[in-house]
């Protein structure tokens, strides 16, 4: 074979070389993308996948949340008064706290990351509070206060402020008032939190209680709020 490599030979094979790279580049290429659409798709179907259990939980958490607000809110029957077959009532307030109690703290605690298990939670902290267990409701709440929903933790805080001041911890209570009244909540309007921190400043600080009733009439007239405070101002009266 001669040593010899004649132009038109060595331009063959350079072309030769470059279909080969060329060929090699475009099937590596097509390589990458395939397994880039295959982590894509592998991705998709994880989300959807994801989604779909996960509505399928929410859906099974409100069933059962449905199901124990039907005794959260039955019926308490007067004495004499006859109890429907198809409707849940009781003429104990205690025994439907207690049984509502046991049925949301079970959704709570089977369903904690969904939106009804964490209403579950909330109204199981109120069946507690219901039937003196502050100390437990008090952890329940905090749980919620903790969580990424803001508006159940605001309705949380607020419950909170009411046990402080049922267990006369009226310094603790004014202080998460005065937060929430400034927090824009929509489930605990402004109004309804200066309405309840005007009532636990009527011992401690009437004067000012006296302008929170004011404010509230003149900023909310024509309401129930109103009208609270407007009772709030009569009873105040004397003592001022």
């Amino acid at each position: 074979m001669s040593e010899h490599i004649s132009r038109k030979e060595l331009k063959h094979d350079r072309v030769r070389e470059s279909i080969e790279h060329g060929a090699e580049a475009v099937l590596s290429h097509t390589r990458i993308a395939s397994i880039v659409l295959l982590a894509a798709i592998v991705l998709l179907s994880g989300y959807y996948g994801w989604k779909i259990y996960g509505d399928r939980r929410t859906a099974q958490a409100q069933a059962a949340f449905d199901e124990a607000m039907k005794i959260f809110n039955a019926q308490i029957l007067l004495p004499g008064q006859p109890s429907s077959p198809a409707e849940v009532s009781y003429t104990d307030p205690a025994q439907r706290s207690q049984d509502a109690e046991v049925r949301l703290a079970a959704v709570a605690a089977k369903y904690p990351n969904t939106g009804p298990g964490r209403m579950a939670r909330y109204y199981s902290a109120l069946c507690l509070m219901d039937l003196d267990k502050l100390n437990q409701a008090s952890e329940e709440l905090k749980r919620l206060e903790n969580g990424s929903d803001k508006e159940l933790a605001a309705l949380a805080k607020f419950q909170e402020a009411l046990i402080a001041e049922r267990t006369g911890k009226n310094d603790q209570a004014i202080a998460v008032l005065r937060e929430l009244s400034n927090s824009g909540s929509t489930l605990v309007p402004k109004p309804l939190v200066l309405l309840e921190l005007a009532g636990v400043l009527r011992q401690s600080n009437p004067k000012e209680a006296l302008t929170l009733y004011t404010q509230i009439k003149k900023d909310y007239p024509n309401t129930s709020v109103a009208d609270e405070a407007d009772r709030g101002l009569g009873e105040l009266a004397p003592q001022s």
